[in-house]
């Protein structure tokens, strides 16, 4: 954890305060809210080794009560992530608005030290069951059908993170030129943060020169064209869960971009994700069929789970070097 990290988790602690609960919410956080909005209670939720989060209930001015989880993070990184996130989420909402929850705002605190930056969204109370598989994957095809790039290439407006690591997400024509741009930047990334491995960057500068144009440019062969598609891009069942009220299955924590559909569910093929149980890509072949050359979707497949591996290994230091070795 870092030392600003530690000094917001510190800045929030409160006691003494006018509502129930023990996190301190900054000024500027109300301010996000119709004048006349009362904190009934405030609670920190957990924090991870990059966020310091919260529940907050609150009475607004018309008399309605509401939860939100407000997540918060310090510095310039901070302000990457948080805008990265609320714009994520907000992009996947207005395509398949009911898979997630309703993102609201997102800002900066009125702390001087440290800088930091506030997400804040819908809270539902949820389970920590495994999603189901048939309607998770309904609601994903939803999303991949329905959703169109605003310029039909691959990106995304806003640079998105995958834990903390920054996603190189700038607008390509080609999906190949795009896939290419994404490993690249994780594989570089990965080689600073974990040390420099001379086997695996001899089969990585194999894979961008040879493996990735021959399994993705013949997506576009022979008037085939791919659709960019709104993906979560970081769908593993941590950032999965099921409303206790009503039973439906909703994401969050999403990192998204636009991209080949197919690329969605290549983090279920990692080991170390629960969702890599074949009932879930079952589930998801059932509702969007595999793009032509069908004959290599597996490898697409495989192909995109390097790029999850990769990041993983990223975010997760001493233990992504396992997985990377693996």
């Amino acid at each position: 954890m870092s030392r600003a990290l530690q000094l917001l988790i510190n800045s929030s602690n409160g006691v003494g305060l006018p509502y129930e609960g023990r996190f301190r919410v900054d000024d500027s956080v109300l301010e996000q809210f119709p004048e006349g909005t009362i904190v009934i209670s405030a609670s920190r939720f957990r924090s991870s080794g990059w966020t310091n989060t919260a529940l907050l209930h609150l009475r607004l001015s018309d008399g309605s009560e509401e939860r939100y989880f407000l997540k918060s993070a310090p510095g310039y990184h901070g302000r990457v992530m948080m805008e990265g996130e609320y714009s994520a989420m907000t992009e996947l909402f207005k395509w398949a608005p009911e898979l997630v929850p309703k993102p609201h705002s997102w800002g900066e605190y009125s702390l001087s030290s440290p800088e930091a930056y506030f997400f804040i969204i819908q809270y539902i109370e949820n389970t920590g069951d495994m999603p189901d598989a048939n309607q998770l994957c309904s609601k994903l095809a939803v999303l991949h059908f329905k959703s169109q790039s605003p310029n039909g290439q691959f990106g995304f407006d806003v640079t998105t993170c995958q834990g903390w690591v920054p996603q190189a997400v700038a607008w390509q024509r080609s999906w190949t030129a795009f896939f290419t741009q994404l490993l690249k930047h994780v594989t570089n990334m990965n080689a600073d943060v974990n040390g420099y491995w001379e086997d695996l960057d001899v089969l990585e500068k194999r894979l961008v020169a040879n493996v990735i144009p021959r399994l993705l440019d013949a997506l576009e062969r022979n008037g085939r064209t791919v659709k960019p598609c709104s993906i979560h891009s970081d769908l593993w069942e941590g950032n999965t869960a099921t409303s206790l009220q009503d039973g439906k299955v909703f994401i969050f924590d999403s990192a998204a971009f636009y991209a080949h559909n197919e690329m969605e569910i290549g983090s279920w093929r990692c080991y170390y994700n629960r969702i890599s149980d074949e009932d879930y890509t079952s589930a998801y072949l059932r509702h969007v069929e595999p793009s032509e050359p069908r004959e290599e979707w597996d490898d697409r497949n495989q192909l995109y789970s390097i790029y999850y591996n990769v990041i993983y290994s990223v975010n997760h230091l001493d233990h992504g070097i396992a997985v990377r070795q693996r």
